[in-house]
Order: C-alpha cells, then sequence, then structure tokens
C-alpha cells in the first residue's frame, strides 16, 4: 500500500488531475449508456460510443502509467510522458456529448442569449446574418477548425527550441483550462446557438458551402460543443491563451496566429457556435487559469518535497517570469 501510495504522489500535477477526472467521466458515460440501453425509444449514437473511447482511454492509461512506473528510463517515453496528459484531457472532452444532461438537466441557453440582448439590444448570431456570404462562411470555418493547430505549432515549437520550461507552462495551463471547462460545462449546461435558437434563423449558411465548411461542422458535431458544451467558449480559451502564450515567448508566431485567433472569434458568432458571453467567460477562465497554474505547480511540488520526493519535471514559470 505506502509503495502505490508513494508512487502517486510522485506524479505529476496534471497526471493526478487526470485521474481525478476519468473516474467521474467513466461514471458519467456509463449513466447515460443505462439509460438508452434501457429505453425502447431513444437512442444516441455518440454517447453510445463513448464505451470503446472508455476502452480505448483505459488502455492507454494503463499503458502510460505502466511505462511511468517500471520503464521510465526510455527515451520516447520522456516525449510521451509530456504530451499524453493533454491527450487524455482531450479524451475526456470528447466522452462529454449529451451526457452533460445526465449530470445537470437545468439547461440556460436562454437565459445566456437574453444576457446578450440585454447587452447588444440583439441576438448576436441572428443579426450576424446580414453579413453572409459562402467565401466568409468557409474562412471563418477554416479559422475555427484550425484552432487546435496553431496551439500544436506552438509547444511543438518550444519543443524543438528544447524550451522546456515555457512549453510544460503553456502544456499544463491549457490542460487546467480543459479542466476548468469542463466542470463549467456541467455546472451551467448550455446548447449552442445553432441549436437553441434554430427557429429564429432566416439563411441555412451551412447549405451549399465548400469542404472546409463541411469538414469543419462535422468536426464540430463530434465535440461536447454540439450539446451541452456552450459556455464557456473553450476555442475562445485555448485561442486566448496560444496567443498570450506566443506574445509572452515568441512574439514572431503571435503575429502568424493573430488573424486565425481574431477570425475564430468572430466565428463562434457568426458560425452560431456560441453567445457572446461564452467568450467572456471564456477569456475569464483563461485569465484565472494563467493565474493559477504556477500556483497549483508550486504548491504540488512542495508537497512532493516535503516527502522527499524530488520532481523530474521542469518547473512552470510564474505569471511575470520569462526566460
Amino acid at each position: 500500500m505506502n509503495k502505490w501510495k508513494l508512487r502517486i504522489q510522485s506524479l505529476r500535477i496534471e497526471e493526478i488531475i487526470f485521474l481525478v477526472f476519468l473516474i467521474p467521466s467513466i461514471l458519467i458515460t456509463l449513466r447515460a449508456n443505462w439509460y438508452f440501453y434501457m429505453s425502447s425509444t431513444e437512442s444516441s449514437v455518440k454517447i453510445e460510443g463513448g464505451i470503446w473511447r472508455i476502452i480505448v482511454t483505459l488502455l492507454l492509461m494503463i499503458w502510460f502509467y505502466w511505462y511511468l512506473w517500471f520503464k521510465p528510463e526510455k527515451r520516447v517515453f520522456k516525449f510521451i510522458r509530456n504530451v499524453a496528459p493533454f491527450i487524455f484531457a482531450i479524451a475526456i472532452y470528447t466522452n462529454l456529448h449529451d451526457t452533460i444532461h445526465f449530470v445537470n438537466p437545468n439547461d440556460i441557453h436562454f437565459q445566456l442569449n437574453a444576457i446578450d440582448e440585454w447587452m447588444f439590444g440583439v441576438s448576436p448570431t441572428v443579426w450576424a446574418e446580414k453579413f453572409y456570404h459562402p467565401a466568409l462562411t468557409d474562412w471563418l470555418s477554416f479559422a475555427y477548425m484550425n484552432y487546435f493547430w496553431i496551439t500544436v505549432i506552438l509547444v511543438m515549437f518550444m519543443y524543438y527550441k528544447n524550451e522546456d520550461r515555457q512549453f510544460r507552462t503553456v502544456m499544463l495551463t491549457m490542460m487546467l483550462c480543459y479542466y476548468g471547462g469542463y466542470m463549467l460545462y456541467i455546472l451551467f449546461p448550455a446548447a449552442p446557438p445553432r441549436l437553441a435558437l434554430a427557429d429564429l434563423y432566416s439563411i441555412n449558411i451551412f447549405k451549399g458551402t465548400s469542404l472546409i465548411t463541411d469538414s469543419a461542422r462535422k468536426v464540430v458535431n463530434i465535440s461536447a460543443s454540439s450539446a451541452r458544451g456552450a459556455f464557456p467558449s473553450l476555442h475562445c480559451t485555448i485561442t486566448f491563451l496560444t496567443l498570450g502564450m506566443a506574445w509572452r515567448f515568441h512574439k514572431v508566431l503571435f503575429w502568424i496566429f493573430l488573424p486565425i485567433g481574431i477570425s475564430l472569434i468572430i466565428a463562434t458568432v457568426y458560425l452560431r457556435h456560441h453567445y457572446i458571453i461564452d467568450i467572456y467567460a471564456g477569456l475569464f477562465l483563461c485569465m484565472a487559469v494563467w493565474w493559477v497554474t504556477p500556483r497549483i505547480d508550486t504548491w504540488w511540488r512542495s508537497y512532493q518535497q516535503k516527502r522527499g520526493i524530488v520532481s523530474n519535471s521542469p518547473p512552470v514559470l510564474g505569471v511575470r517570469e520569462k526566460i
């Protein structure tokens, strides 16, 4: 028992957080699957597919922790250890889907739209119809679909440059943004405008569009944002984080990413994926996690030191610290 306790205590904070989120994720998915199994009139391919995602995630987790505890000296595993927690975070995210409703059925999407109307006098996603153009739809769909890649480019560039502390600072902050977003999804379940406000639209912006827009729509439909993942906008959260970290560490990349980043934020409204208040919430989440991440990392390292455990990961950079 003491050996396993020591192994758990020797983990990095991101590896601990994954284990904490994994168990509720499994229970929620099993609850949703049981509901549809017992129902003779309802079904959900997305939720039922969650069982396979859980199995794959568990197998990868077993392989990962076996290497971590028994073969940590393997060179290739050092890279895998840096990126695996991020992959696990995405796995949990894709497993949310409609399962949020089995935890909290109290939707707030109409309240979010009411806040938007109070701030702007109109429903922004409906108002945006006046700017509809197929070429604009394609560009904004491209930008919305590629938020993930600008982040990958940033962290891989840091890894290539052997910027270990910068790399881990971005990775850990990003993972905590995801997990913070998951909790807010459950606390404040909200369908995106394209679903909640479907009766208000007079234009089908996806009709007759190109392969780019169609591909982007399919990508969105397999994510949690296709069900009850509107508040906050994690697309905006991660984009704010990527732009902020690029400005902090590599300003050339910031200027390269900026057009995509601005377009993506506009796309969240134009493509009816989010309410304006979701963008504000995404920015607040990014700022809060940016502030708390180095403090969590410092606290966990201090906890390990008190127990004589030497951390083998580079420390996260403080909010004002640069290298």
